[in-house]
């Protein structure tokens, strides 16, 4: 129990330490060999905003995330996160949720999402308290003791993107968290997610290909060039919050930004 504490006090602090979640990317080239991925990225990324990304497959999107958090490092070019520069201090400031939910499927939904607080040293059933409460909020009561195959593809999508909160990151990194959905289930998944975000506020970079996506969830849309990625255009998404996802799809300036997406991405 007083290791228990003593995890918890350690949290806080470095909580507290890291209390800047902004994103800084200067000047960042990214190569694997030859291939020049990523060409003069810059992008700012203030605490608690979320950005989304849309382009063509292969331009680098998935790439950025990676540096961001930490896990590779560009060629050329800086990037922070909450002022931290070091690759391992990213990391420890980001949760990357991939494109897959990856669930174990030996695991029950709750264990599942409790991964992150294991690994952090707590107890599976000190874990377990944590976590449940969650489940009620983000439509998951009940199914707290199914198994991932049990489990429709967007309730998996709940539990992974849960799973990703509860390692208590600031910033989250979502790499086309909803691709493998339906478009019915997508749908409703980015209602949800919109709510959770709310919620939870985070910062966020979202990778999709879905530009109506990167507009709902998004404070601002950068659009990215074929390869090597490069951002072609941002636009701030000044769209109302708070109502349901139908309406604002289908009002007259949730269309002008989506035109002006993809005549970026057209050309």
């Amino acid at each position: 129990m007083a290791a228990e504490r003593s995890l918890a006090a350690s949290a806080g602090s470095e909580a507290r330490a890291g209390a800047d979640s902004s994103i800084e990317i200067r000047e960042v080239r990214q190569t694997f060999g030859e291939v020049v991925a990523l060409e003069r990225i810059d992008l700012s990324v203030a605490q608690h905003r979320r950005v989304g990304i849309v382009g063509p497959s292969g331009c680098g999107k998935s790439t950025l995330l990676s540096n961001v958090a930490g896990l590779l490092e560009p060629d050329a070019g800086t990037i922070s996160v909450g002022g931290a520069t070091a690759p391992r201090d990213r990391l420890a400031r980001c949760a990357l949720m991939p494109q897959k939910d990856l669930l174990l499927p030996w695991r029950t939904a709750l264990d599942n999402a409790c991964l992150a607080l294991e690994n952090r040293g707590l107890s599976r059933a000190e874990a377990r308290r944590r976590a449940r409460p969650f489940f009620e909020r983000f439509g998951l009561a009940a199914f707290e003791e199914r198994m991932p195959a049990q489990l429709s593809g967007g309730m998996r999508q709940r539990v992974a993107f849960l799973r990703t909160l509860m390692a208590e990151k600031d910033v989250l990194l979502l790499d086309e968290p909803f691709a493998a959905l339906d478009s019915i289930t997508r749908a409703g998944m980015q209602e949800w997610l919109l709510g959770a975000l709310e919620q939870e506020p985070k910062t966020v970079l979202l990778v999709t290909h879905d530009v109506d996506e990167a507009l709902l969830v998004g404070h601002r849309v950068v659009v990215f060039s074929a390869r090597p990625g490069r951002i072609v255009r941002t636009l701030e998404t000044d769209l109302p919050r708070g109502l349901p996802r139908r309406e604002i799809v289908t009002s007259p300036e949730f269309a002008a930004l989506k035109e002006q997406a993809l005549e970026a991405l057209e050309s």
